[in-house]
């Protein structure tokens, strides 16, 4: 089982290791789950960065506008899931980092 790629975050290595475990991942498949991985990791940190800043800002002529880590984070998520769909993994949790805004859904 090849490792986990080191610049992911601990708990998508987590992750990685557990559908390597559980899936039979192709050698020309482990890009895409890389792909996956990084693009969670990133759309985690856009969220971060907007729970701190706030989802606007004022730019220097008086305009609201949108946080640049707004479309981060859509781009991310939307690169996350279309990687999943190519892994056909429709069914395979996120890796949990942090709360998960679902959990308390039940």
């Amino acid at each position: 089982m090849p490792p986990p790629p080191a610049h992911l975050e601990p708990a998508t290595k987590v992750w990685w290791v557990q559908i390597l475990t559980d899936f039979p991942i192709e050698q020309h498949q482990l890009q895409t789950l890389q792909a996956a991985g990084e693009s969670w990791d990133r759309s985690q940190q856009a969220r971060e960065a907007l729970a701190k800043h706030g989802l606007t800002y004022v730019d220097g002529k008086g305009m609201v506008r949108a946080r640049p880590e707004v479309a981060i984070e859509r781009d991310s998520r939307i690169s996350y899931l279309r990687c999943m769909r190519e892994l056909e993994f429709d069914n395979v949790e996120p890796p949990v980092t942090g709360s998960m805004p679902w959990a308390d859904l039940d």
